[in-house]
């Protein structure tokens, strides 16, 4: 991306579906993508313009008494049901049932390269989707503690390679931070390939 364009954080609605869907992957074939894992799971990342051009992304903060993944910092999602005609269905399903996003109200632009998770042995398939500013979250009770909307340019300026500790072993990774809230794992990863996507847009 030349110095003269926008940067990842700072755009508006109708650039940042032009630049997501020249670079992300078609939907349908990003479905298709074999990747390890025993489970089937997909995410939806869903990013917003604001009042100011800042493009964001919503995450979410698991509960710290859940079984999987206990307090850590995801794209909202889940693994796929039988009743799901395909895996972008499981974001858009998951979407609304954890943070109480219509369907409706999302624009599917494209998607990421599919990524497993070690603990749970998932196969992750993110879809992007834009969607407006202002939305009233709800939260699930049972599943999320927080809902976050973080500044893409913020996430790019706190991302570093950290050590962290994880179930007792000291872990080198990729991270983001932005305050209080740190990203790691496949969610990490997911950020790390979003951002340079949109950092090589023409």
């Amino acid at each position: 991306m030349s110095s003269a364009s926008p940067s990842p954080g700072s755009t508006t609605r109708a650039a940042v579906t032009a630049r997501l869907r020249a670079v992300l992957l078609d939907p349908g074939q990003a479905a298709a993508l074999e990747v390890m894992g025993r489970v089937d799971a997909a995410v939806l990342v869903p990013l917003f313009v604001d009042g100011d051009g800042a493009l964001h992304a919503v995450l979410t903060r698991r509960r710290d008494d859940l079984r999987r993944h206990a307090g850590e910092i995801s794209f909202p999602g889940g693994r796929r049901d039988p009743g799901d005609a395909d895996l972008r269905a499981t974001a858009l399903r998951e979407a609304e049932e954890e943070i109480g996003l219509p369907a409706g109200a999302v624009e599917v632009v494209g998607a990421l390269q599919p990524t497993p998770t070690i603990a749970t042995d998932y196969a992750v398939y993110p879809f992007v989707g834009l969607i407006g500013p202002g939305h009233r979250w709800r939260p699930s009770a049972a599943e999320v503690a927080e809902v976050l909307e973080l500044p893409l340019a913020a996430l790019q300026a706190g991302r570093g390679r950290r050590r962290i500790v994880r179930r007792g072993l000291p872990i080198l990774t990729d991270t983001f931070v932005v305050g209080e809230t740190l990203v790691w794992g496949a969610t990490a990863r997911m950020l790390t390939e979003l951002l340079a996507r949109l950092a090589a847009a023409p």
